[in-house]
């Protein structure tokens, strides 16, 4: 199969998805929702909601069951961008190619755009048509992949982290929670939406404990590799900020390799999932040879 073609169709799907969703720039107040509207909207791949609906096809589901979840997780990680940027953290002036929400906007707006995002998640999660105890099951794999106990406490420890000598054990913490938690969190909702069997949830878990470490590892050599146009801000971002990275503890080509393994260990986990699960095993390769 065609991956390119399979992510650009699923993207336009989800984006269809995400307008409907979102409040209109015309609905009261006005700026806030232009600011949540223009952070969504300002491109991206949409990588995690695709994860939810290749992870719910692999296992026979619908993607009309999983769009809603799959657009919240979307909301999740934008806001997560959007908070990020900010001069308090990581203090960014481009984001996929385009100025920072706060650089818009400013800092207020952004700060408030991101948690209107957020709750606007879980207010889409709730209103879920799927079998009530699904719906809760995903919530809460989406609320404890997204605070302390994941994006946010990975993200706390990296700033904690930055020009401290770290060894690989924190770095796979914060690499784990800060961006692996909430891809888990995607793959697992798809499966759970679907109603996947124990064995085919449990195989699901190992693909996405390992894509997410494997996507965070790439982002890191993108970060070295990479130029403006294909990361979408300023590279050697991390270097600067003298922030913990696989290449920084382990050195770029023991980090090209570890990526490897872990995409290797994902496709070992589908391995016996049948052709409904292609897309997810060609979105594994993806992750370490994208430009952004």
């Amino acid at each position: 199969m065609d991956i390119r073609k399979y992510l650009k169709g699923k993207k336009e799907y989800v984006d269809k998805a995400l307008e409907g969703i979102l409040p209109s720039e015309e609905e009261f107040p006005k700026n806030l929702h232009k600011a949540m509207r223009y952070s969504v909207f300002a491109g991206g791949k949409r990588i995690r909601p695709i994860l939810v609906i290749a992870s719910a096809e692999a296992v026979g589901g619908r993607i009309e069951d999983v769009i809603n979840a799959a657009c919240a997780v979307e909301m999740i990680h934008t806001y997560s961008l959007i908070h990020d940027d900010l001069p308090a953290m990581d203090n960014d002036d481009l984001r996929r190619g385009k100025p920072t929400n706060h650089k818009v906007f400013g800092e207020a707006l952004a700060i408030l755009a991101g948690d209107a995002l957020l709750t606007l998640a879980f207010d889409i999660l709730a209103k879920s048509h799927n079998k009530a105890e699904n719906a809760l099951t995903v919530i809460h794999e989406i609320a404890k992949a997204s605070g302390s106990m994941g994006m946010v406490g990975g993200q706390a420890v990296d700033m904690e982290s930055e020009g401290k000598e770290c060894d690989l054990p924190l770095l796979e913490y914060i690499h784990i929670h800060k961006t692996g938690a909430l891809m888990l969190a995607c793959i697992r909702t798809g499966a759970a939406l679907a109603n996947a069997s124990k064995k085919q949830r449990e195989s699901l878990t190992r693909y996405g404990e390992a894509i997410g470490l494997a996507f965070q590892i790439a982002d890191d050599i993108l970060d070295i590799e990479g130029t403006k146009k294909e990361i979408g801000k300023t590279v050697g971002s991390d270097a600067k900020k003298k922030k913990i990275t696989y290449p920084s503890v382990l050195g770029l080509n023991e980090s090209k390799d570890r990526a490897k393994e872990l995409i290797q260990i994902a496709l070992d986990a589908v391995k016996d999932f049948d052709d409904k699960a292609e897309p997810l095993r060609k979105i594994a390769g993806y992750v370490v040879e994208r430009k952004g």
